[in-house]
């Protein structure tokens, strides 16, 4: 007993005589590097440190799934060298530490403050082709990652593990470029350039900007020397009052006190911290925004509705309600056809259990998405075990990040809106949830996740900040299909997989049957599902959050741009549609960053397989059995002689189809036709000048359809008309009249829905009787060619 109190006490005397200041991410930033022997870099503290805190420094490379390249579990070392710096005194905010290998020893370094030790051997920053320096706090198998700078080669941060070795790393999750971590490019040597020094916020954001940078594969005469000054914490020097009228201006410099009801419709606002008395309510309404850089109070109420925007930028900022207080969100759906109709949720408050917040839905019709249980290895896009959706019990706790799949209520009376009430605290500051990935999967490791904030958030923002672990693309739901035993799933009666919107980062936003094109910002509230690329957590951030009065709009809205009509990325969206209200939409996008091969999801987005859907159009690329939704293209590519193939998928036995154009974006359309190829029926038309109209029998045509451009396709060839001038006027015993008003008829083709050729005929009148005795009652097409060369294709129902 006495052997082990003796140790307990060492113990604590141990902890107690090294205790020090944990940091996060951007707690610190390296302001210089020289990599030129004997090797120097600088960091500036951008939080006050006690006595004892310890930062490590390594050049080791960092797996894109995780852990230091050369760790060794047995020795707890990473085997490429660490140096530790020690903090001897506490220090305060904006201290740059310059660390300097000795000249005689590459082995010794010493510190201008405090202490540097080389913990593991073998540290050496020397970039000749290539090499990395992150900072970090923990151990070496659970590090927190501080800062990070990439140098000596134009290769920039690995995105697989394959590509990570001595001069190459990639960069760990937490930690984004731009950020809190730097590409300095094919340059070996390098220093900040002082052009921000007050506080911390803006020297985090300028030291992360390689702009920024004095850069030189010579050996600079030195590193360092800003003198830096921080702003002391959470504090906010003016206070600005509401109390029926403002008693100055609210900006992110002051302190906002709402001391009487006040609703943004009046104006939105700023302020550096918020205080919501007693009593008191703030109201932040549809399309307007209220930003918060620091703290939140609230005694009194603060709501916001659907469409409106609460910001906190400062990532370690609180959100408080205090007694008596109470915060929530109010989220309008769209309007829902029937109860069955499913919304995906995420929760943006702290505390909201399943059934306080669906309290009227059926516990039978609340879920969650189990991505660890998700297996496909047919290509189906459904569960091969049918057990990736699980229940959520109305006692759990919604997880913030974590999305959720709920109906109506089947008391309700539809058509109409759903709302849904959030109350508690609001989510704030970093928040990390679980993506999965399996190998297995053949077209994609779906995960549920959603926004876990008050606000709409940048998709952009989110997926560079964690790229490594999962793909650009966004699928979200947009039903407007019932459920039908015909649909493939593991329940009696399935949805459709093909009611879904589709957003890239790189070539932009598919409709799904909605018609509403979405764009890169998640309202609040909203989850979506994106596919895994490892093992891992993402993590959203307040910076991703959005401080404007339209970004969370759940409307696509076409924005106003001052870019010139060359500057703006050429688009084209085609719909398929039909009059009994079936939809499909691609998007064709000519963006930097792709190539007319397969780009990963950032650029090419799958459309979610369904055999079974009753009418689709999609892209195909190269080398790839996929059908694409979202094709991204190499810009250059788009000429006068680009061709584009859309392929078309029916199961319905009989229906009339219309091709259209949904929308253009880009000078090039601006300036050229859009014209459509019917492979099948060698008919070409002016879809810029209207829709095209088609039928088809069941089947699957990969190439009946093509796009292009050429004034050549127009000169040399005979467009579709659209003549009303052509009558065909069913005759008894099997005959037909084809009329036309005033041009001769040359030639008459009888085709059935498969585009195959029943009858043929050469004529020479305007007045023309043929004879198809040998066809049954059923929709044909009729292509008429005129003596003057016109083709008119037009549909006809043999009774």
């Amino acid at each position: 007993m006495k052997i082990s109190l003796s140790l307990l006490l060492i113990g604590l005397l141990y902890n107690l005589s090294f205790s020090q200041t944990t940091l996060n991410e951007g707690d610190i930033a390296i302001t210089g590097i020289i990599s030129d022997n004997p090797e120097e870099f600088t960091f500036v503290l951008l939080k006050d440190v006690t006595t004892g805190t310890e930062i490590h420094f390594t050049d080791c490379g960092w797996f894109a799934t995780g852990g230091f390249r050369n760790y060794n579990p047995s020795t707890g070392r990473i085997g490429e060298g660490t140096i530790t710096w020690t903090a001897t005194s506490d220090l305060n905010c904006g201290t740059e530490v310059l660390i300097i290998q000795s000249a005689s020893d590459s082995n010794i370094f010493t510190a201008s403050t405090g202490t540097a030790i080389e913990t593991d051997s073998g540290f050496g920053i020397n970039a000749t082709t290539g090499d990395q320096l992150f900072a970090f706090q923990g151990s070496e198998d659970n590090p927190t990652f501080l800062f990070a700078v990439h140098f000596g080669n134009g290769d920039g941060w690995s995105l697989t593990d394959a590509t990570v070795d001595a001069n190459h790393s990639a960069i760990p999750a937490g930690l984004t470029d731009g950020v809190n971590a730097i590409n300095l490019g094919n340059f070996d040597n390098g220093s900040y350039n002082c052009v921000v020094t007050s506080n911390q916020t803006l020297i985090l954001n300028e030291v992360a900007n390689v702009s920024n940078w004095n850069l030189t594969n010579s050996r600079p005469a030195s590193i360092g020397g800003c003198t830096y000054t921080c702003n002391a914490p959470n504090t906010c020097p003016v206070t600005v009052t509401y109390n029926g009228s403002w008693s100055g201006t609210p900006s992110l410099n002051t302190e906002v006190i709402i001391a009487s009801n006040y609703d943004t419709s009046l104006g939105s606002f700023k302020a550096c911290s918020l205080t919501v008395n007693s009593g008191i309510r703030l109201t932040v309404n549809n399309a307007s925004f209220v930003e918060v850089q620091n703290d939140v109070i609230v005694n009194g109420e603060l709501f916001v509705e659907t469409q409106g925007n609460f910001i906190q930028n400062n990532s370690t900022s609180s959100f408080t309600v205090n007694p008596g207080g109470d915060s929530r969100l109010i989220k309008q759906t769209a309007t829902k056809q029937a109860w069955y109709y499913y919304t995906y949720w995420s929760s943006p408050v702290v505390g909201q259990t399943i059934a306080s917040a669906f309290p009227d839905v059926d516990g039978d019709r609340r879920f969650w998405y189990n991505a660890a249980n998700y297996l496909d290895t047919n290509g189906d896009d459904i569960d091969d075990n049918g057990d990736d959706w699980q229940y959520a019990l109305g006692g759990s706790t919604m997880l913030p990040g974590v999305g959720y799949a709920c109906t109506s209520s089947r008391l309700g009376i539809y058509p109409s809106q759903d709302i849904a009430t959030f109350i508690g605290p609001f989510n704030t500051g970093d928040i990390s949830t679980n993506v999965y990935y399996n190998a297995s999967n053949t077209t994609g490791s779906w995960n549920l996740i959603g926004n876990p904030y008050p606000s709409s958030i940048d998709f952009t923002a989110f997926h560079a900040a964690n790229a490594l672990a999962v793909e650009g693309a966004a699928y979200f739901w947009s039903q407007s299909s019932p459920p039908s035993n015909s649909n493939p799933g593991n329940q009696n009666l399935n949805f459709n997989q093909n009611d879904y919107a589709t957003y890239t980062v790189g070539s932009g936003g598919a409709a799904g049957p909605s018609g509403i094109i979405p764009d890169k910002y998640i309202p609040s509230a909203q989850s979506f599902f994106i596919s895994g690329r490892a093992n891992g957590t993402v993590t959203f951030t307040n910076a991703m959050r959005m401080g404007d009065a339209t970004s969370n709009s759940l409307f696509y809205k076409s924005t106003g741009t001052k870019k010139p009509a060359e500057t703006i990325d050429n688009k084209i969206w085609v719909n398929l549609t039909t009059n009994n209200g079936i939809f499909s939409q691609i998007l064709v996008a000519y963006v930097d960053g792709a190539t007319n091969g397969y780009d990963g999801a950032s650029y090419d987005a799958f459309r979610i397989s369904n055999p079974n859907f009753p009418a689709r159009i999609y892209t195909k690329i190269p080398n790839s059995s996929q059908k694409f939704v979202i094709q991204g293209k190499d810009k250059n590519s788009l000429i006068m002689d680009e061709t584009i193939d859309l392929g078309f998928s029916t199961n319905i036995n009989t229906n009339i189809y219309n091709m259209s154009i949904a929308k253009l974006q880009g000078a090039f359309f601006e300036s050229n036709a859009v014209l459509l190829k019917d492979n099948l029926l060698n008919i070409t038309h002016n879809l810029s000048e209207s829709d095209y109209s088609f039928t088809s029998g069941k089947g699957e045509f990969n190439q009946r359809f093509k796009i292009f451009f050429t004034d050549k396709t127009l000169s040399n060839t005979n467009l579709n008309s659209t003549e009303t001038a052509l009558k065909i006027i069913e005759l008894d015993n099997n005959r037909v009249k084809f009329l036309h008003n005033t041009k001769p008829i040359k030639r008459i083709d009888i085709y059935d829905l498969f585009g195959r050729v029943l009858h043929n005929f050469e004529c020479t009148k305007t007045n023309e009787i043929v004879e198809i005795s040998n066809l049954t009652n059923r929709l044909y097409i009729a292509k008429v060619e005129l003596a003057d060369g016109t083709v008119i294709t037009k549909k006809s129902l043999k009774k």
